[in-house]
């Protein structure tokens, strides 16, 4: 597994992006974190279970994703590098997920259990500042990605795609790209084609 010690850098860093954190009061909370490797193609969580940890992946790319009743696929986020990814609802209601999130690449992953949730706000104060941004911005990028899906045409939505997560082309295959648009992969070719012919024109 990645350097731990890395692994909470990280970790730190992000925090310190967006609020003051003092190095004291973070390393209290680092026990309340627990490392863990995720193999390629296993399994984070898994429809019908009750969500137990926010993740939050120092290396590699996790999904999360629905499977409809034809056993289609619909990815609802990406998490590479420096993203928090888990389901919500079923973390902090208990009740079972609708949801699959498993590892698209052999990733590295700080989990932070539903009683450390809570720990974690009396050990360390700054940390519900930090949820609360990262829960706004959450509802952000949610709410743009619902108005995008009403309002946008698939092209669109791709280079939207492209500027939330500036890497993924690269990481993952063009049936998950598909996937998260709600698109076939063959009109996502097109796209791509056409996109291609436009920078080159």
């Amino acid at each position: 597994m990645q350097d731990v010690r890395r692994m909470f850098d990280l970790l730190q860093q992000h925090v310190l992006k967006r609020t003051a954190m003092t190095a004291e009061e973070f390393s209290l909370v680092t026990a309340l974190f627990v490392p863990k490797r995720v193999r390629k193609n296993a399994y984070l969580l898994q429809e019908g279970e009750v969500c137990k940890y926010l993740a939050f992946v120092t290396r590699g790319c996790l999904r999360s994703y629905t499977i409809d009743k034809s056993g289609g696929e619909h990815i609802i986020q990406f998490a590479p590098e420096e993203w928090w990814i888990t389901d919500l609802y079923s973390f902090l209601t208990a009740n079972s997920t609708e949801y699959f999130i498993d590892a698209l690449e052999e990733s590295d992953v700080l989990l932070l259990e539903a009683a450390s949730w809570e720990k974690i706000f009396a050990v360390a104060p700054t940390f519900e500042r930090y949820f609360r941004i990262l829960l706004q911005s959450n509802y952000i990028a949610t709410h743009r990605r619902v108005l995008g899906s009403i309002s946008l045409s698939a092209e669109q939505r791709y280079i939207q795609l492209l500027e939330e997560y500036p890497s993924i082309v690269q990481r993952v295959t063009q049936r998950h790209i598909a996937s998260y648009l709600g698109i076939t992969p063959e009109a996502l070719s097109r796209i791509r084609l056409r996109m291609t012919k436009e920078v080159k024109s």
